[in-house]
């Protein structure tokens, strides 16, 4: 049954790709339509931990499909108004391997959205085939100040892999697509103050106020430094926060602080009451001279949502408010420490390597990530990942450190463009 639906999912975006790329202006007054298209096709082989009160299946593979539509139309230089519509299609061996292990993207529902703007067309036991708008926003710039309406993508911090203020969909450390950050329904507006100082403000709307999100930074530069301080609300949350990066020599450094003051959460583990939590991010990067250069970053994260240690982690999964948390994206690790290493290299114009290495400094548990992209052209590329997990395995149902119950994996995706 679900073979036509990836037959579908391919016809549909052939039809687009023939169709014209841009359509032509007149004058300076007249609407200029573009669409853009993507197609991308994944596979995902995971051998689980041998634990089968965990894991019943030890071996599971998902197929993932992606289409994406993005027709944008502009007015002159001021206006723009852009949507996205993507479908995806999951197809996995085993209820095991439904959530991807964090390398593909989730299916939860998107936080900070009035209406979530995302159908199911089709289901079966070990199949999925759904549809969302993921963007649909007005863009007027002004001589002092850029606004923006409708859904969008917003992403603030300073991090690489973690970040302590990215309050908005963030991505997980471990997600091996991260080209399109979901979007989010927002009113936006970067004002410029001066030369060197500009406010950003957004208004984030979930399907209640409760659930809404209003924030403003204020951003300066001096010589090689940046700085911003941030606050507002998120949900029923306070929160307050300070970012900034700069360069010391050849190596720039750069740090995340946020403090939220949560609400309590009735019946919760441990958000039943109010707790002043803070959130952490120290890092930096720097290019080796070693052939075409090797880009080096490490980050340190701390986040005071996590689990205090391994064996804690199922049972705030099973706590409501904790799940509501971190499918919102208020901790990307589960844990509460994590240390980051990703080195890139680009051994030619059409070929780069990396590898991402992420550990738990309190267990000694962690993933090793290496990658390869291979550039075909302009339109076509091939990234080929691995996932190897060490640390103590899960026995019974009791995790023995953050990463041991993470599978041996390996992904492979194949992208075009038009």
């Amino acid at each position: 049954m679900f073979s036509r639906y990836i037959g579908a999912l391919a016809a549909v975006w052939i039809c687009l790709s023939v169709a014209p790329v841009s359509g032509q202006t007149a004058s300076e007054d007249d609407a200029t339509f573009t669409l853009r298209s993507s197609f991308k096709s994944s596979l995902l082989l995971s051998q689980w931990p041998d634990d089968p009160a965990l894991f019943p299946d030890r071996g599971s593979a998902t197929g993932f499909w992606r289409v994406r539509v993005e027709p944008t139309v502009r007015w002159g230089e001021r206006a723009t108004f852009d949507v996205a519509f993507e479908q995806r299609l999951r197809v996995f061996s085993s209820a095991s391997d439904v959530a991807g292990a964090n390398v593909l993207p989730s299916d939860a529902s998107a936080p900070f959205r009035i209406r979530q703007l995302d159908w199911r067309f089709a289901s079966a036991s070990h199949a999925e085939w759904r549809g969302e708008i993921d963007r649909a926003a007005l863009h007027v710039h002004f001589s002092g100040a850029d606004v923006t309406v409708g859904r969008q993508a917003i992403g603030w911090g300073r991090g690489t892999l973690f970040g302590a203020v990215d309050l908005f969909a963030p991505f997980t450390p471990l997600e091996a697509d991260r080209e399109w950050r979901r979007g989010v329904d927002a009113v936006r507006a970067d004002v410029k103050l001066g030369d060197r100082v500009s406010l950003d403000t957004v208004g984030a709307f979930g399907e209640t106020l409760s659930r809404s999100t209003f924030a403003t930074r204020l951003r300066g530069y001096a010589g090689k430094a940046d700085i911003e301080i941030l606050g507002g609300s998120r949900a029923r949350d306070l929160f307050a926060g300070v970012t900034s990066s700069a360069a010391v020599g050849n190596v720039e450094v750069h740090g995340e602080l946020a403090v939220f003051r949560t609400a309590g959460t009735p019946g919760s583990l441990d958000f039943a009451d109010h707790r002043s939590i803070v959130k952490a991010v120290v890092g930096g990067s720097y290019r080796l001279p070693v052939g075409n250069g090797v880009l080096l970053y490490g980050e340190y994260h701390y986040s005071g949502f996590g689990a205090t240690s391994a064996d804690r982690i199922l049972l705030q999964l099973g706590d409501p408010a904790f799940q509501e948390r971190y499918l919102r994206g208020d901790t990307q690790i589960l844990g509460r420490h994590a240390t980051a290493v990703l080195a890139s290299y680009e051994v030619a114009p059409e070929l780069a390597c990396a590898t991402e290495w992420l550990q738990s400094p309190l267990d000694g548990s962690g993933i090793v990530v290496p990658s390869t992209t291979w550039t075909l052209s302009d339109r076509w590329s091939v990234v080929l990942s691995g996932y190897l997990p060490y640390g103590r395995g899960p026995i019974g149902l009791a995790l023995g450190s953050e990463f041991g119950a993470s599978p041996l994996a390996a992904f492979v995706q194949i992208r075009t463009y038009r």
